[in-house]
């Protein structure tokens, strides 16, 4: 699920190395269709840190040139494209099997390749995952847990809702936080280096040699005698 088709399957396959390096994972890739008639396509990147599920601004921008970078080398997509990085979001798309652990206990909708129980579309509860291949879910007004295989499922997103929005409300708050501690980094580095370059600039003039000649003329010119 993390790739739609097999263009996207390619690019994911060359992203995820680009992320690796910055300590991120790709959730998910895909080359969208333009909405106008001959525009520009879009490839939509959602990034995540491998530590905590997030993804700072910053960060997003770093991976967006590097990603850039290798588009720019290889050239592997046909005509012109936009890209795009970001976080999944609050009501993230679920895409990998471990997610469904992660985000256990939380409300999200399945969508799957085939009829299961005579329809294709279920809600509930996720309860995490079982024997490395099947998601738990308990469904809403049913008392069972159904056990979906995770090769049937083809698109998969937390529901928003008051419990996801406190979630969501209590991760931006800290990631507006770490953000303001990267700023405040980079601001330091800037002092650094504006201090290394003043502390030269000093250390030149302090080095400058005096010419005696003309030290030794202005003291003639206040002793005439």
């Amino acid at each position: 699920m993390r790739a739609k088709t097999t263009e996207d399957r390619k690019l994911i396959e060359a992203f995820d190395p680009i992320a690796e390096t910055l300590g991120l994972d790709i959730v998910r890739v895909r080359l969208m269709g333009s909405n106008k008639p001959g525009g520009a396509r879009r490839l939509q990147i959602m990034a995540e840190r491998r530590t905590d599920g997030e993804i700072s601004v910053n960060q997003c921008a770093r991976l967006s040139r590097a990603v850039s970078g290798y588009l720019e080398e290889t050239d592997p997509i046909s005509g012109e494209y936009i890209l795009e990085v970001s976080s999944p979001g609050i009501d993230r798309p679920l895409t990998r099997l471990k997610d469904f652990d992660t985000y256990q206990g939380l409300v999200a909708r399945l969508e799957l390749d085939r009829l299961a129980e005579g329809r294709k579309r279920f809600r509930g509860t996720l309860a995490g995952t079982e024997d490395g291949e099947y998601i738990a879910i308990d469904l809403e007004d049913e008392d069972d847990t159904a056990m979906i295989p995770f090769a049937w499922i083809i698109d998969a997103k937390l529901v928003l809702n008051d419990e996801l929005l406190k979630l969501g409300a209590e991760k931006a708050a800290a990631r507006r936080e770490q953000e303001e501690d990267e700023d405040d980094e980079d601001f330091e580095d800037d002092d650094a280096d504006l201090i290394d370059e003043d502390d030269d600039d000093f250390e030149d003039a302090d080095n400058d040699d005096f010419d005696d000649a003309d030290f030794d003329d202005e003291s003639d010119d206040k002793n005439p005698n």
